[in-house]
């Protein structure tokens, strides 16, 4: 029996930490674009859980197959294996293997902080093993997002998520996203690896700009040191294409993070590396409990086949420029940005994201505002054109409502 929201409010102020600054909604039910909340209004959800709800809510193949493998097998240790893990492992190196030209291997974690912090790990034992016990700094970008685990927010560059929790663990650096120059500078003998992503996703929606990932590669070889990409936003047909890299001509990276999209909602991460850097790790090396059980890579591999089924790179593609198109056109949007079915609305002078995304929220459609004066729009991929106006003509209603 679903309970009205003052009562769910209620027993989350008492029992829950309160990390988080919360929407005055409940959540109930899903299905496709649409959420439902505790107290029956309906919305449409252009935010999916920060693109991680990939093919909408409760899709039928990959509810199928979670309701199947639950009454089949659920988990075993890392210990043994598992029928479900290798297929997956698979499918993704399949994936990376036709877009990086190289065979690599991966491991499965539950989030993508805990992808990222494989990869570190990984990057740390791979520059060690060749050179010496000091090559473990790692080089991000400033405004970039990688978690929340200690590790990963060391490598995150954005200083104020960092303040309560120094102090941090050491080896990591940050320089100005897209600035070549700065990246070389601080690539010294200790660099092991540089860690980016295809878009800024939590930095406000900030794609690299052209010939920037190329010429990261282009200096990482140079210096022989890793180019690791975080696709944890990005992954997946999100950009239009399967990963975010492929944007940016020919750019291989050597380890490449996965999470939101793999699971469309169930908790799963992937870190991928080509098959000599994946070698530097030995057996008790790292390790995690729920990692690739039978339950989580069910419901992958259920996912890729439906996107492989229904070519969602290209429907991003489409529907991402018939978003942007709609976004451009409103008078209070000063600037669209973005890829594919990740993108952010720069709002005019005077107007603030937050309240703008809480009166979207009060009008039936969920945004969310990645900056202060820019909302995000990250659509599940097989959102309709129908669903795509109207939410334009929501965001519409909201912004002739405010006033600059």
């Amino acid at each position: 029996m679903t309970q009205h929201y003052d009562d769910l409010w209620k027993l989350d102020h008492e029992h829950v930490m309160q990390t988080y600054g919360r929407q005055p909604v409940a959540f109930v039910r899903g299905d496709g674009t649409k959420l439902w909340d505790s107290e029956g209004k309906v919305y449409l959800d252009f935010l999916t859980g920060l693109a991680t709800v990939s093919l909408g809510h409760a899709h039928p193949a990959v509810a199928d197959a979670i309701a199947d493998q639950a009454r089949t097998l659920v988990h075993v240790s890392n210990l043994y294996l598992n029928d479900q893990q290798p297929r997956l492992a698979e499918r993704i190196d399949l994936l990376l293997t036709s877009a990086t030209g190289t065979p690599g291997q991966v491991f499965f974690a539950n989030s993508g902080a805990e992808a990222n912090e494989c990869a570190i790990k990984l990057a740390r034992r791979y520059g060690q093993s060749s050179g010496g016990p000091e090559r473990y700094h790692v080089l991000s970008a400033y405004n970039s997002f990688h978690g929340r685990t200690l590790t990963t927010l060391a490598a995150t560059g954005q200083p104020q998520k960092q303040e309560t929790f120094q102090p941090l663990p050491s080896g990591f650096r940050q320089v100005e996203f897209a600035d070549v120059d700065a990246l070389a500078a601080a690539m010294d003998e200790r660099v092991c690896a540089v860690l980016l992503e295809p878009v800024q996703g939590e930095g406000g929606v900030q794609p690299a700009p052209p010939g920037y990932l190329e010429a990261v590669r282009a200096l990482c070889d140079e210096r022989e040191a890793l180019l690791m990409i975080d696709e944890v936003q990005t992954g997946l047909g999100r950009t239009g294409r399967w990963f975010g890299f492929e944007h940016s001509g020919d750019v291989r990276p050597d380890v490449v993070t996965l999470a939101k999209a793999l699971g469309n909602g169930m908790p799963i991460g992937a870190c991928w590396a080509r098959r000599d850097v994946a070698g530097a790790f030995k057996p008790g090396d790292h390790a995690t409990t729920f990692g690739g059980q039978p339950l989580a890579a069910r419901a992958a591999l259920a996912v890729l086949d439906v996107m492989e089924h229904e070519n969602v790179a290209a429907r991003a593609t489409e529907q991402g420029k018939r978003l942007m198109v709609g976004l451009a056109d409103l008078t209070q949007v000063k600037d669209v940005r973005g890829l594919g079915l990740l993108i952010a609305a720069e709002l005019v002078d005077g107007l603030a994201a937050g309240p703008v995304a809480a009166s979207c929220l009060d009008h039936g459609l969920v945004v969310n505002a990645v900056t202060p004066t820019s909302l995000r729009f990250a659509p599940p991929l097989l959102v309709t054109a129908e669903e795509i106006d109207a939410g334009i003509a929501i965001l519409k209603e909201v912004l002739d409502g405010q006033h600059p």
